[in-house]
């Protein structure tokens, strides 16, 4: 028996066939919309509006109700746990900035894999129904060192960050010809999550090119962006940072009264948003650690929402500043002060995920705006305080020097961005290390170019410390010709404020001893990417601790995980500053002058067995590495 399909004649054999061939199509496309069921709410008409008092989506009043999760700064192991619980908070949007540093560490290298896989992301944003608002900078501020902006940048001596100098702009061009095509298919018209897009970040605060913001709202117009613009800025910054066709949003902390007034006069019978409202604050190296209680913000966010405005909290969770990526905050302050590792924020979720009294507050309020019951809440990670891990082995910084690249040979110091290493980017991240000849000893002074902080040794033992308080040091007398060194660090660059273009590390001019400028060096960089921590790891030059370790050094230890790995935190008090790496990846800073006393260990980076801890020390270890299961962000202070 035949049949006939299109007009065509069939046998048996092509229709079985063809009944394979469709059963094959449904099972994929059944499998392509459970894993993108964004493509299930393909029968959009509107986005995104604002062109009433209130927001309308799909033509029908719309409140975004939004948090800020940096993809950037959560585990990926952790993405999904965030998002559910930001969702059973009684949330519907999802902010995130792009950290163009890291998507470009050096000029047309593009990541987007494992941690910076944003597609990946904004597909989990939408599979578990939550709205996104990109934030694709370039700029991010964000606490981020330089704001997100790529370090090799500055190579440029004439550099100007964030203005139409054609020396950024091409350089933005072409890391947005890479971002925007990847996010352009996740638009809502194209039936994905995205719902607006903010052109750059708080750019009235900065405001030093009126032809830059419809420049960037150009170069994201032009590759394909079609939802609503938005862009996001102080009372002050309101003044300067708006740019024509984009809705203006408002950033606060305190609710003034004046300050929705005057939004609502710039732009009248337009919605009003709080793009950023506060949930906490950012802690710097040497302060205390900020905390802005649930009693003061839920009666601004009840009040917010009474006035019809839709809001987004920065943070929902903070995460955590990893490797050398945390900022440096200089407002009003003589030097800039360089900020902690952790970004807990005193976020409605903490820095390791758990629920806060702000979070079960906010759940509750947020509840009263849907009219179906939110979800049930996520179960918490357990921790674990493991037993302490001591040190077995020990490398100096010295004897460590060979697994870096060769030295670079200068007749004057060259700061950091400079250097000819990393493919000709220059160093971005780490310690570099100066070297010079000395035949006398007496007064070494810095001329304030250090930046941001050095070690000071003659013939590798230590005379003492550099900064931006202390610019003078005595060198000791001795005889013939001696090795001056300076370990020098970049402690995080300004992400926020006017200094931008003034943000190279390293030296960054001439050093004096006694009225003789110092000449001819042999410049080490040391930025400890994984690749020079691998090969230090699998060295054969470690010694035991039976040996006296000598100072900055490289200390391995051992962590044993029986069962499968959970979170904790590691604690050093006997410790004074340094670094910590756990199976090659950088956990960021510690420094005992606080206020931050541990570092978050995500459960997902350990695994059952021996896991490997270096940790790059300068001056002191009492040889164990702790471990505890909750933080210690140190003494607190309220939010001013």
């Amino acid at each position: 028996m035949e049949s006939s399909v299109f007009g065509l004649r069939l046998s048996l054999k092509q229709r079985y066939f063809l009944l394979l061939c469709v059963v094959a199509a449904g099972i994929i496309m059944y499998r392509f919309t459970r894993n993108h069921p964004e493509t299930r709410r393909m029968n959009r008409v509107e986005g995104l509006r604002a062109n009433s008092s209130q927001f309308t989506l799909e033509r029908k009043p719309f409140l975004i109700l939004g948090g800020s999760i940096h993809y950037f700064r959560v585990p990926r192991a952790y993405w999904e746990d965030r998002l559910l619980k930001m969702k059973a908070c009684g949330l519907n949007t999802l902010t995130t900035y792009v950290p163009w540093n890291l998507h470009e560490p050096e000029r047309g290298v593009f990541k987007f894999e494992d941690q910076l896989d944003l597609e990946a992301y904004l597909r989990l944003a939408a599979s578990l129904g939550l709205w996104v608002i990109l934030r694709p900078g370039p700029y991010i501020c964000a606490e981020w060192d330089l704001g997100g902006l790529p370090s090799w940048l500055l190579r440029d001596p004439q550099m100007k960050l964030r203005t139409t100098y054609s020396g950024f702009t091409d350089a933005a061009n072409s890391f947005f010809d890479e971002v925007i095509k990847k996010v352009v298919p996740h638009q809502y018209s194209k039936g994905g999550p995205i719902i607006a897009v903010q052109v750059e970040n708080e750019y009235g605060s900065y405001a030093t090119d009126e032809n830059y913001m419809p420049f960037i709202k150009e170069a994201l117009l032009s590759r394909g962006i079609t939802e609503l613009l938005l862009t996001s800025d102080n009372k002050d910054g309101l003044k300067l940072g708006g740019v024509k066709g984009a809705l203006e949003t408002i950033n606060f902390q305190k609710l003034d009264p004046d300050e929705i007034k005057y939004l609502e006069q710039i732009q009248p019978q337009k919605p009003k948003m709080v793009m950023e409202y506060w949930s906490g604050w950012f802690d710097l190296w040497g302060g205390l650690h900020h905390v802005y209680t649930a009693e003061e913000m839920i009666p601004v966010v009840t009040e917010i929402l009474k006035l019809d405005m839709s809001i987004n909290l920065y943070m929902f969770h903070g995460g955590t500043n990893f490797g050398f990526m945390s900022g440096a905050f200089a407002v009003g302050l003589p030097a800039p002060k360089p900020m902690v590792t952790s970004y807990d924020y005193d976020a409605p979720l903490s820095e390791a995920g758990d629920y806060t009294n702000k979070y079960h507050l906010l759940r509750n309020l947020f509840s009263h705006y849907h009219t179906q019951p939110l979800p049930e809440l996520p179960p918490v990670h357990e921790r674990r305080a493991y037993q302490p891990a001591v040190i077995q082995q020990h490398i100096s910084l010295w004897d460590s020097l060979r697994f870096t690249d060769k030295p670079f040979k200068s007749e004057r110091p060259v700061n950091m961005e400079n250097l000819p290493v990393n493919n000709n980017n220059g160093q971005s991240y780490g310690y570099t290390l100066y070297e010079t000849t000395i035949t006398s000893g007496g007064a070494l002074k810095s001329q304030n170019n250090v930046r941001d902080r050095a070690l000071v040794f003659v013939d590798k033992h230590f005379v003492g410390v550099l900064d931006y308080t202390v610019q003078e040091l005595a060198v000791p007398d001795g005889k013939g010709k001696r090795t001056l060194g300076l370990l020098v660090e970049n402690c995080g660059r300004v992400n926020y404020g006017k200094t931008l273009d003034e943000q190279r590390k390293g030296l960054v001019g001439d050093i004096m001893l006694n009225e003789h400028t110092l000449r001819d060096f042999n410049i080490h960089s040391l930025d400890m990417k994984p690749a020079f921590v691998n090969r230090l790891e699998s060295a054969g030059h470690w010694m035991s601790m039976r040996h006296q370790p000598s100072f900055p050094g490289f200390f391995q230890s051992r962590l044993y995980v029986n069962g499968s790995p959970q979170d904790t935190f590691i604690k050093l008090p006997g410790w004074s500053k340094g670094v910590v790496f756990i199976n090659g990846k950088n956990l960021g800073r510690y420094w005992s002058t606080g206020p931050q006393q541990t570092l978050y260990v995500p459960g997902p980076w350990l695994h059952r067995g021996d896991n490997q801890v270096i940790v790059f020390e300068e001056q002191e270890t009492d040889g164990k590495i702790q471990f505890a299961s909750s933080p210690d962000y140190g003494m607190t202070i309220d939010v001013q």
